[in-house]
């Protein structure tokens, strides 16, 4: 059942004291400032009005919010007396909001995606009167470690393409219905949240191109560790650099060939060279693809002439121990 929350009833000397209580308690306790008090000719009996409403579904708490222009401050005193962690999801409704947490400063137009944690100081600056509609989530919920939610934190998510054109209007219009969700939906859709969010966070970009190319290196280098793991595929590699099989995949969009395509590539080219080695006194074929991850033979042989236009008996035959050196090159890895 919806909370309504207003300073409507409220008389002007008492309603920046009762709004700040409302946003405490709907939101998480945050200092209200009404815009532009303490500047240079500011009205300094200044007031803010608003309106609150606030829901539940399953462990989300949903708030939607109009009220005039003022800036709210999440301090670390208001930290320590609140300490419970939310990531809070804001998407703009009417009017600009300009949020600033670790050193981070962006602003959004109606329409835009904001993402905060809430155990951590913030400034929200709305310098005219807004709309917005606000989703907390429990840091328990989500399956993202902190620097994970520290690269998203005080930033600004796209909402044009990827997951953001999907998360903004399914979070603006879950707020909304919430109140109509039964038990047994609201629990679905609220989980439905969370993994969106994982997703959203997955792909959020990572900061630099350096740490973008750091982090293929590392994810190259773990599956030539591992090729002789009959068990490697997208999902361990991901799970290892502790992102999700999605941004993964996406990291190897611009290498120009698929995680899966590549780890059987690196295999290819491990057996090539193995089997150069000691002409026909070398290991047997069905040997040298068991050693380097492949389950099946007639599976190994089959991408093997693919690659290299030869079954494995062949291609030891015609080709020479100078060749080896090439191998690479020519599986195109």
């Amino acid at each position: 059942m919806s909370l309504l929350l207003s300073t409507d009833a409220t008389p002007a000397g008492e309603r920046l004291a009762r709004w700040a209580d409302i946003v405490g308690r709907a939101l998480v306790p945050m200092r209200v400032t009404p815009y532009g008090a303490g500047e240079p000719g500011a009205d300094t009996a200044a007031v803010v009005s608003g309106r609150v409403v606030a829901d539940r579904l399953g462990p989300l708490r949903l708030c939607t919010v109009e009220a005039d222009a003022q800036r709210l401050t999440r301090t670390r005193a208001d930290i320590a007396r609140s300490p419970r962690p939310f990531v809070a999801a804001h998407v703009q409704i009417s009017g600009r909001a300009e949020l600033r947490q670790d050193g981070r400063a962006v602003t959004v137009e109606a329409g835009g995606l904001l993402v905060h944690d809430t155990t951590r100081p913030y400034t929200l600056d709305f310098p005219e009167p807004f709309a917005c509609r606000v989703v907390l989530l429990p840091r328990h919920a989500l399956d993202l470690s902190d620097d994970d939610l520290r690269r998203i934190s005080g930033t600004a998510v796209g909402t044009d393409a990827g997951v953001g054109a999907i998360l903004m209007p399914f979070l603006a219009t879950l707020v909304a219905s919430a109140p109509s969700c039964p038990p047994a939906v609201a629990d679905r859709l609220a989980a439905g949240v969370v993994d969106l969010f994982g997703t959203l966070v997955a792909e959020h970009p990572r900061p630099g191109d350096d740490a973008r190319d750091d982090l293929v290196r590392r994810v190259r280098d773990h599956i030539d560790r591992h090729l002789a793991d009959p068990g490697l595929s997208p999902d361990t590699v991901a799970a290892a650099h502790h992102i999700s099989v999605r941004y993964l995949h996406r990291l190897f969009e611009k290498e120009g060939i698929t995680v899966g395509r590549y780890i059987q590539r690196r295999r290819l080219a491990r057996c090539a060279r193995e089997l150069l080695r000691g002409g026909a006194a070398g290991p047997g074929v069905a040997a040298v693809a068991h050693r380097w991850g492949f389950v099946s033979s007639a599976h190994f042989s089959r991408s093997f002439r693919g690659v290299y236009g030869h079954s494995p008996r062949e291609w030891r035959t015609l080709k020479a121990a100078a060749f080896s050196d090439a191998v690479d090159d020519v599986a195109g890895v």
